[in-house]
């Protein structure tokens, strides 16, 4: 905080009224620093290299009843410190479900400087926290250059510490993206925990910390109640899933008998059952025509509803020639789908 007082010439009977006035001028100022201190805590205020300038004045009657005569005070000038302020939250409204073996999953963060000068911040991630089930390998921080909250590869830009610490005003707010790698090893239902980190450049430490001079606008800074340091936490979920598929096949002879002879239908039944919490996507069952059997035209059902052999509609079944294909699309965790079709033993 600096203090500027500036001299002027007064007559020597008027000292003691402007000195009164100076004594309750201070304590106004002094009260005002104090209230000023408590509210820059919560919010940006007033913005720091401000300069608050004040002057008392002094009023008493001419001589013999003549006009008033007003004197001024010295002029007292106080510049607003900056304040050291920074949080972070979590960007995502809950876990990030991801899956095992995945590159670049992002997690977002919002850092808002909250201090009143302007402040260059550095970022970090911690991606091996304890207490989690697993840890993600950090890839890197990326900016939110178009400022949509959404990560836009090509169009963001990459974080690189010293070179591009992003520089927000009071109050002002900017998205964070942390790109990790999910290990292969993860497992379903398991979560990581990525902390992220924002830390003001001028200095961070203990509230009430006091950097001379380094203020913004040329007065001091002061570390405020976040002690200049932000962070955060967000998390991956895995959802993972698995399928089995079983295969059986019933027999009908020419005879009403279950004997594989020629002339025999087999009926061939596949059942696909997806596992865990998560989804199998775009999943397919193909099952080549055995040798000597013939394929039974347009026998094929999901679900027990008939498809057709033909590729080009509108249904999940289709056969080339050689074999049966049925596209089951998206499987979630826990379901299952029964594939049947016909072959006549030859």
């Amino acid at each position: 905080m600096t203090y500027t007082p500036t001299q002027d010439q007064r007559p020597k009977s008027h000292l003691l009224a402007v000195s009164t006035v100076n004594r309750r001028l201070a304590l106004a100022v002094g009260t005002a620093w104090l209230a000023m201190g408590s509210v820059s805590a919560q919010a940006a205020g007033t913005i720091a290299g401000t300069d608050i300038v004040n002057v008392a004045q002094a009023t008493y009657d001419g001589p013999s009843g003549g006009a008033p005569i007003t004197i001024d005070s010295n002029i007292v000038t106080i510049k607003v410190d900056e304040l050291l302020d920074v949080t972070v939250v979590s960007s995502d409204p809950g876990d990030v479900t991801t899956s095992p073996g995945l590159t670049a999953q992002v997690l977002t963060y919002q850092v808002t400087n909250t201090g009143n000068g302007s402040e260059a911040f550095t970022l970090s991630a911690d991606t091996a926290k304890p207490g989690d089930e697993f840890d993600t390998t950090f890839e890197q921080i990326i900016l939110d250059t178009n400022d949509n909250g959404v990560y836009d590869p090509g169009v963001d830009t990459i974080y690189t510490p010293g070179t591009n610490d992003p520089v927000l005003g009071p109050d002002e707010s900017t998205n964070v993206f942390v790109l990790s790698t999910i290990p292969a090893a993860a497992a379903d239902t398991e979560r990581a925990e990525v902390e992220f980190s924002a830390v003001a450049n001028t200095g961070s430490g203990a509230p009430g910390d006091v950097f001379a001079g380094e203020g913004d606008g040329g007065g001091d800074a002061v570390v405020g109640s976040t002690g200049a340091s932000g962070e955060a936490s967000g998390f991956f979920l895995i959802q993972a899933a698995e399928i089995t598929l079983l295969k059986s096949v019933t027999i009908l002879d020419p005879f009403g008998g279950a004997e594989a002879i020629p002339g025999a239908v087999m009926t061939y039944q596949l059942v696909a059952t997806a596992t865990g919490t998560g989804n199998l996507v775009n999943l397919a069952i193909t099952d080549d025509i055995p040798a000597d059997t013939t394929y039974t035209v347009e026998s094929i059902t999901l679900e027990g509803a008939a498809l057709t052999d033909d590729a080009s509609d509108a249904d999940a079944g289709s056969y080339d020639g050689s074999s049966v294909a049925v596209s089951l699309g998206t499987l979630p965790g826990g379901q299952t789908r029964t594939i049947t079709f016909q072959v006549t033993i030859d």
